[in-house]
């Protein structure tokens, strides 16, 4: 289609830098900025029986394991090039629907001037980037992948956007879309201008952003991106360089409104449709409704819980015994919020190694650390996301110009891990006590919380009345525990669903044969109990035959 830009004239007469179509439906190929014309022809749906389903299959109490994507780099052609949404559609979307994932999430794929932002800068808040084909390419991936079962998230920038000349920066000669003053328009960490969400047209323009790819392009949710730095008007700045709410506060109370009538309008207008925070603060109430005076949002990212665990894995196992908190500390606060449980991109670059990397011990102990950690993760209360490569071991840091290095599955090491996930999900989501009330903590039960000298963790976790609770042990060090004796809420055989040390996933086959017997040996407040076999650094999974 044709390419524009708007020649505006500035307050003193000037003409003004070129600017793109702020609600462009499409782009040329960056490093090129100017905004397109495109068919407006309707694209033709056939996901109607998705969106009528999905509400329940993104509540509280379903099953949500989300794998995070970069569109660039996931895969890539032999020529280095990324695919298209269709070609990524053809490899992406059966890849996931495989290993039992129930969302993709994508990085931002709103148009960005510079690659190396990851898409955590753009400008074509209307508009996905021309670097994966067209938007009706997008359209139909998002028709693809309901077909197969798997909901599309995007994350969402509504926080801040770069200067560039083209762009919303002083798009008409003033700060029209971002605070005059720095102290509250520009953010020194990321160079870049803020909103100014006490302007009703802003806050037009990222609410009608927001619905665009929720209505438009049957997206199923949206991740806000930087919560924090939009409720704090001191976010990441010193004394004197930040100006107080009118009360004197730090509350960015434009941001705040801003944020409830986001949730507001997205429950009216897209039922179904989440809204999930990234927000690494102790803000009151994120997934509180709007009347409660929560903001409003469906899902929350616990950065507490992912910090926490990773501080404690990666210990040497000699010295967990002395971070014993670190795991249990997250089911004290496990339910003040509706929490996804987030390994993302995040953690796997700026030089913080791969998740893989993080693991202490030799090659073997690293391997089934990570076993361990994931089957930790899986039967933790909380929605499970993790970013591509995680599921294979990628043993270095992620490079948006590369590819997952799919050849480690020629390794029988890293084909285990991604059996293993793929076996994760499958519990995860055919057991409805791992699921069931997630959000509720009569859907958890500590039964060994307290054994710091041996590492061992075990827990209960609890459906509706008729589920069979699961049992989940944890053994923490590469020692093994002999006839471990837990107690357990129900008579009679309980089967091991999942065990992270089998030979399968490239363990050492150590086990309970799969199925142990209660006996009438009272234990930790019940009747019966099993004596289990815990093999090294490793997790197992019961479930009572009923």
């Amino acid at each position: 289609g044709l390419s524009y830009k708007y020649e505006l004239v500035g307050p003193d007469g000037s003409v003004l830098p070129l600017k793109a179509d702020p609600l462009a439906r499409a782009t040329e190929l960056p490093p090129a900025t100017a905004s397109r014309v495109i068919d407006p022809t309707p694209f033709r749906w056939t996901d109607d029986d998705w969106m009528a389903r999905r509400a329940a299959r993104q509540a509280p109490d379903a099953p949500m394991a989300v794998y995070e994507v970069h569109a660039g780099s996931w895969w890539r052609d032999a020529t280095g090039e990324a695919p298209d949404w269709d070609r990524l559609a053809d490899r992406l979307i059966p890849y996931v629907q495989g290993l039992g994932f129930t969302h993709l999430e994508f990085m931002p794929i709103m148009e960005h001037p510079f690659g190396g932002s990851w898409g955590y800068q753009p400008l074509g808040q209307f508009a996905p980037s021309a670097r994966f084909g067209s938007p009706a390419g997008f359209a139909r991936f998002v028709d693809q992948a309901h077909a197969a079962g798997i909901g599309v998230i995007l994350d969402w920038v509504p926080a801040h956007f770069p200067t560039d000349a083209h762009g919303l920066y002083r798009f008409d000669g003033t700060a029209l879309y971002e605070h005059a003053d720095p102290r509250e328009g520009f953010h020194q960490d990321w160079n870049t201008a803020i909103y100014n969400f006490g302007r009703n047209e802003v806050r037009g323009f990222l609410l009608a952003g927001a619905l665009f790819w929720l209505e438009q392009f049957h997206v199923d949710g949206l991740r806000v991106d930087a919560v924090a730095s939009m409720l704090y008007r001191d976010y990441s700045r010193n004394a004197g360089e930040w100006i107080p709410n009118r009360y004197g506060g730090r509350e960015n109370l434009e941001a705040v409104a801003f944020l409830r009538e986001l949730n507001t309008v997205v429950a009216e207008r897209c039922p179904g449709a989440i809204v999930v925070a990234e927000e690494s603060t102790a803000w009151p109430g994120v997934t509180n409704a709007v009347p409660d005076g929560g903001l409003g949002f469906a899902y929350k990212w616990n950065m507490g819980w992912m910090h926490d665990s990773l501080h404690y894995i990666e210990e040497n196992p000699v010295y967990r015994q002395y971070h014993h908190d670190q795991l249990t500390f997250g089911l004290v606060y496990a339910w003040s919020e509706k929490f996804v449980l987030p390994l993302s991109h995040d953690e796997v670059v700026y030089g913080k190694g791969s998740l893989l990397g993080k693991m202490p011990g030799d090659a073997w102990q690293k391997f089934a650390n990570l076993r361990a950690y994931l089957s930790f993760m899986w039967t933790h209360p909380g929605k499970k996301l993790v970013f591509m490569g995680i599921e294979i071991a990628d043993p270095a840091e992620w490079n948006h110009d590369a590819t997952v290095p799919w050849a480690l599955l020629d390794d029988a090491r890293h084909r285990g891990i991604q059996q293993l996930v793929h076996d994760l999900n499958g519990a995860y989501r055919a057991i409805p006590a791992l699921h069931r009330r997630d959000a509720s903590p009569e859907g958890f039960r500590w039964v060994v919380g307290d054994d710091r000298a041996n590492s061992v963790f075990a827990y209960l976790r609890f459906g509706e009345a008729g589920d069979p609770p699961a049992l989940v042990v944890c053994n923490m060090t590469p020692v093994p525990r002999y006839a471990y004796r837990i107690g357990v809420p129900e008579a009679g055989a309980w089967h091991e669903v999942v065990n992270s040390d089998a030979a399968t996933y490239g363990g050492t086959n150590n086990g309970n044969g799969g199925s142990v017997t209660a006996e009438a040996v009272a234990s930790h407040g019940f009747a019966q109990s099993v004596s289990l076999l815990l093999p090294p650094l490793s997790v197992l999974i019961l479930t009572a035959k009923g």
